[in-house]
This record gives C-alpha cells, structure tokens and sequence, in this order.
C-alpha cells in the first residue's frame, strides 16, 4: 500500500509540474495598416488582411480557430504580411500611397469599403498579390482547412499562371 501511495504522489507531482510548463505556440505575425506601408515597399510579398469588427462574434472565433491552427500560422508567416484591420476604425489611414478616413454615414473606414467592395460582411479575409492589385475578398468564417488553396494559391504564385477555378479543382489539401 505505502509503494503505491508513493507512485501516486510521484505522478501528482508529475502532472503538477508539466501544467506549469507553457508550449510556445508561434502565432502569426500581425501588423498594421502603417507597418505594412513601411514594409512593403523595401520587401513586396503578398499580402493577407483580416478585416474584422470589435462586436463579431464569428470574427473573435476565427481569432481561436483558423488563426491558431500550426500550419496556416506558419505558410502566413513566411509567405504573407498579415494585417489585422478594424473595419470601423477610425483613423485616417494611408494604404498604398492613398488616405482612408472613417465615413460617419457607414460606420466604417474608407479603406473597409474599398477593400470589401462596399459589402461590409465580417469576418473577412482580403488576398492581395501586390499592394496594388485587386482585392480578393472572402467573406464569413472560415476554418484553416478552407483557406488553405487560396492562401496558397497568392502566395506561391498560381495566381499568375491559372484561375482560381482551375487552381482549386487540381489542389490536394495537406491541413
């Protein structure tokens, strides 16, 4: 009996000191509209924008689902600039050499309508190949498995060779 209150009082103290222990998780690398002026022009790669509202529900969700999940967090981080961008900010903001401000009438930024196509849905990611280029809205929640192609398809660069469409048919999921 004293050899087996022994074994558990070693496994408490196991289990005791690894929940002490915290796992460095990366997590992507968020910047803001004015670090990404900054940025980009000396180092241009893709951009991804993550256009949320402080009261979304879904928006706060996808922060602890998509946006933790390791291998999305990871092809971001070495493929992308990532913006989080508050829709009602309202800040005049600079976005590729243009000024955005907040539009009282709409309770938005400029820059939200712009990039959102006057369609103000949140979530919503925006895929920009180039700070220039259209962007690409994708509205609502989305899980990492379901970002994965088109994450992938501007930031390896498909975007140049072939439409979404065709990109999507031949792509095999890894996440």
């Amino acid at each position: 009996m004293q050899k087996v209150t022994r074994i558990f009082i070693l496994l408490f103290i196991s289990v005791s000191f690894l929940s002490f222990i915290t796992v460095n998780k990366e997590k992507i690398n968020w910047i803001s509209v004015a670090q990404l002026n900054e940025m980009y022009y000396s180092n241009p790669k893709p951009i991804v924008i993550d256009v949320y509202t402080d009261w979304c529900g879904w928006c706060k969700k996808m922060d602890k689902t998509t946006y933790e999940d390791n291998k999305l967090v990871a092809y971001v981080n070495e493929h992308y600039y990532a913006v989080r961008f508050n829709a009602e900010s309202q800040e005049e903001l600079q976005f590729n050499k243009k000024t955005y401000s907040y539009n009282a009438a709409r309770r938005s930024n400029a820059l939200a309508d712009y990039l959102l196509f006057g369609q103000l849905e949140f979530p919503t990611t925006v895929f920009l190949p180039t700070i220039d280029a259209q962007p690409a809205p994708l509205a609502g929640y989305m899980k990492a498995k379901e970002m994965e192609a088109p994450l992938k398809y501007f930031g390896d660069g498909e975007y140049k060779n072939q439409t979404f469409t065709e990109y999507n048919k031949k792509m095999k999921g890894k996440w």
